[in-house]
């Protein structure tokens, strides 16, 4: 008998969808359906693949309308928001369909008499997309579309969180016409994906999650020699130098902790401040906070919504209340957030001083709204107290001197060095992690190596 998945709304607690998983029969036959429509579009020609992918992004967006509160309801996000996501999708879609002639054309070695010589970037398979409800678009499209441009077939297993997305992105393929079985949206319980992962009848899996996800996607994975990509958790540090723009720094910071209710693997969760500029960046960046409004993400006033369940919230409270227990202040009342209820999603945003690494809000991952801050006195301490952390995917650093900023972004562990700006994507960059953040690129030229292998020519025509 196969399951139900229920989507449980953080806006109101009560069941806003619910999905029956595919069956047996039914995943057979979407893996069957993959690879016979993945043999013909992979000799399509590019333009055409082209043309039919931008199509998508097309149809995509024209459900704007619709796909905005729906977010609301699945994740929280509040709907002044909402549309951000669909532009950022629709960023990161078009210029991997314009990258794609360069970085899909083969790569020619220097001539040699009598031979020719080159290497062609030949498509994996059946591609299989393991997406996360945060970023529900946009992490999802970071393969999805240039898994399709590079010729593969693409299955899509979306967060039980955001099952409609999944639906989305089925109707935008219908409407954009790609070919029937070239992708294909699966509800899929955990035993399921981890089966077929396992069936030998997928060659690429990329995922987006837990730390503890990206190890049952290895251990799913073992002994079948398949590409896994894997994007997983985040503990983001910034640095404040005492040259930094003070201003810019406590607006973009604020917002880099705080946007999506902290929900998102790259958002800043520590801060370490140049000890010159320690209590003025704290004093701006609390009363900064102290202006987001906490309520439901339907109401046009609402700039923080809910975390994604009562359980998440819970987690990060619980958290507040350790490092309190060990030292730490809180600087924010929770009181002058009127949505705020204990055991609710509703999460006010907090700030946390006198903080150390013994606490557990400074070493693992909160994924809520809450960040710590700490005075350092240089260069040297700011960044060992950016390595410190098991995790490795962006860091950012606040300073008017680009020659220095470049100087330590080569001492950070870190997948994305940032200068003056944060929790961003550049679709022109590779998006990768170190450490426990994962491993394997999406995004930029080199995503489409990893959805690629190569094959090389050695064609000798003068005997």
């Amino acid at each position: 008998m196969t399951s139900m998945i229920e989507l449980i709304s953080p806006v109101d607690g009560r069941v806003y969808v619910e999905r029956r998983c595919a069956d047996a029969a039914q995943v057979k036959q979407a893996l069957a359906a993959a690879a016979a429509a993945q043999a013909l579009w992979k000799r399509r020609p590019l333009s055409e693949r082209a043309t039919l992918c931008n199509a998508v992004v097309d149809a995509m967006l024209a459900m704007k309308a619709d796909i905005v509160p729906e977010l609301a309801w699945q994740m929280g996000r509040p709907i002044r928001f909402g549309a951000g996501e669909l532009r950022g999708f629709e960023e990161r879609a078009r210029h991997m369909i314009a990258i794609a002639p360069e970085a899909l054309a083969a790569i020619e070695p220097t001539p040699v008499a009598g031979f020719r010589r080159h290497i062609t970037r030949e498509p994996l398979g059946t591609v299989l997309v393991i997406a996360p409800w945060n970023y529900p678009y946009l992490t999802a499209v970071n393969t999805i579309i240039p898994a399709l441009m590079a010729g593969n077939s693409v299955i899509l297993k979306h967060a039980s969180q955001t099952l409609l997305v999944g639906e989305r992105f089925a109707e935008a393929m219908r409407r954009a016409k790609i070919p029937e079985g070239l992708f294909q949206n699966l509800v899929l319980d955990h035993q399921q994906t981890a089966d077929i992962i396992g069936s030998g009848r997928v060659h690429q899996v990329n995922f987006t999650g837990s730390v503890g996800g990206g190890k049952a996607m290895e251990s799913s994975a073992s002994g079948r020699f398949l590409g896994l990509g894997l994007e997983l958790g985040g503990k983001d540090p910034a640095y404040v130098r005492a040259d930094a723009n003070l201003e810019h720094a406590v607006e973009n910071l604020v917002d880099g902790s705080f946007f999506n209710s902290g929900q998102s693997c790259c958002a800043i969760e520590r801060i370490y401040v140049d000890q010159s500029l320690y209590p003025a960046f704290v004093e701006r960046f609390v009363d900064l906070t102290r202006q987001y409004v906490l309520g439901n993400p339907l109401d046009e006033a609402t700039t923080l919504g809910p975390l994604v369940t009562p359980s998440a919230a819970d987690f990060v409270r619980g958290q507040i209340a350790e490092a309190l227990m060990q030292g730490a202040r809180a600087l924010i009342d929770p009181k002058d957030f009127p949505a705020d209820a204990p055991g609710s999603a509703y999460l006010a945003p907090q700030v946390l001083v006198d903080v150390t690494h013994h606490m557990s809000v400074m070493r693992d991952e909160s994924f809520g709204p809450v960040v710590g801050i700490m005075p350092v006195a240089g260069d040297a301490e700011a960044i060992a107290l950016m390595n410190d952390s098991e995790f490795g995917l962006s860091a950012s650093i606040w300073t008017q001197d680009l020659a220095a900023a470049e100087q330590l972004g080569n001492e950070i562990d870190t997948g994305t060095v940032f200068m003056n700006r944060c929790d961003y994507l550049d679709p022109a960059l590779a998006w990768t992690g170190v450490k426990n953040s994962g491993r394997g690129v999406t995004l930029s030229r080199l995503g489409y190596e990893h959805l690629t292998r190569a094959k090389s020519f050695h064609l000798r025509h003068e005997i």
